[in-house]
């Protein structure tokens, strides 16, 4: 038998297709984790002021569309609109400043009925004419100072004095405004000081010169209930003034720079407001304590205190300030306004009572239906 050489291919052993990498059990437990923690975030008390924030912003879209097709001859010219964004920032500038320090008695668990009465005798006490002899210096420091004393009254009374805040701040109301009158005598007194003045008609970069002060009166808010010991003393004590004591926080002394605070601002909302009038008298400022009060319920402090943002108060100014714009560029009537915001508090506060439960209860059921 002769030898046969096999000259054939050897078969060649068929590849696996490529496989992709073990799965590390440990990361994906771990971005699990991190997803979850993203939703258990946004449906817990953490994220109630975000969501809450994100309705406010949906108001404003509405507010905006409903302005739109109204109007759309305005709102097509894009020069107009950006005019009259200007316009509701400047609008809502001196209420937004009172309410920063509104936000902050109000989720210490207290309320201010005076800020009005307040920027009302800061404002007539700076334009006196003893006062503007000297300068614009001396108008801002009497400002301030009225401010932060008439504050510092109000917090002694409540804290010390142990009177309950509405009847406290009610009759500072009163006496501040009988003041203002007493020292007017009830007459409108003119700011002559052109730098007191400027401050209402300068703009930088385009932006009038009050939004940047707004501006600056709610990023030191902001970071002063968020970043601060004060601010979270604020909150312990609006939560359970008790368990604040027990916890070592001297509450009375903590009101009363509470209510220091909120008469600070009324003091540079009264130098804000006399420079757009170019004067002031006893009326001024007239139910700015009802705006700013609704302003902060609206983004969603909690008039039993303990809870609150300042971002949420100041979404509230604007969508008053816009609901304000939108009428006046209608034509209707001032009634009719005040009607429509009495209808968004009411609103307001049911939302603050709900806390997108529904919200929360359907991205539970959707969570558990995918796993």
């Amino acid at each position: 038998m002769s030898d046969v050489t096999d000259t054939s291919t050897p078969e060649r052993p068929a590849q696996l297709p490529a496989q992709s990498p073990p799965v590390d059990p440990a990361e994906t437990a771990a971005a699990e984790q991190r997803a979850a923690g993203r939703l258990s975030w946004w449906r817990g008390e953490s994220g109630e002021g975000a969501r809450r924030n994100l309705w406010l912003i949906g108001v404003l879209v509405a507010l905006i569309v409903i302005g739109i097709v109204t109007r759309p001859d305005l709102y097509g010219n894009s020069s107009w609109v950006w005019s009259n964004i200007l316009v509701i920032l400047k609008l809502a500038s001196v209420v937004g400043v009172v309410s920063v320090g509104m936000t902050f008695v109000i989720i210490g668990g207290g309320i201010d009925l005076s800020v009005g009465a307040i920027v009302a005798l800061a404002g007539v006490w700076a334009t006196t004419v003893a006062t503007q002899s000297y300068g614009a210096g001396g108008m801002i420091f009497c400002a301030l100072t009225v401010g932060l004393g008439v504050g510092l009254v109000n917090g002694l009374l409540i804290s010390y004095g142990r009177l309950v805040p509405f009847i406290a701040t009610l009759a500072m109301l009163v006496a501040a405004r009988g003041l203002a009158a007493e020292l007017s005598d009830k007459q409108t007194q003119v700011s002559n000081n052109a730098t007191i003045n400027d401050i209402a008609s300068t703009n930088l970069l385009g932006i009038p010169l009050l939004v940047y002060i707004l501006a600056a009166v709610v990023i030191a808010g902001w970071v002063l209930l968020n970043r601060t010991t004060f601010g979270r003393r604020t909150v312990a004590v609006g939560g359970n003034p008790e368990a604040a004591r027990l916890a070592g926080i001297d509450v009375k002394r903590h009101t009363l720079m509470l209510y220091a605070l909120s008469g600070l601002c009324c003091g540079i909302a009264a130098i804000m407001l006399t420079a757009q009038a170019t004067s002031a008298q006893a009326a001024m400022a007239n139910l700015y304590e009802l705006d700013a009060i609704a302003a902060v319920i609206i983004g969603g402090t909690l008039l039993s205190g303990g809870r609150g943002t300042i971002i949420g108060s100041l979404l509230g100014v604007i969508i008053f300030s816009t609901i304000t714009n939108l009428f006046a560029i209608n034509g209707l009537t001032t009634e009719a306004q005040n009607m429509v915001k009495g209808g968004i508090i009411v609103a307001a506060v049911l939302v603050q009572q709900v806390q997108f439960r529904s919200l929360t209860q359907f991205l539970g059921r959707n969570r558990l239906t995918t796993n």
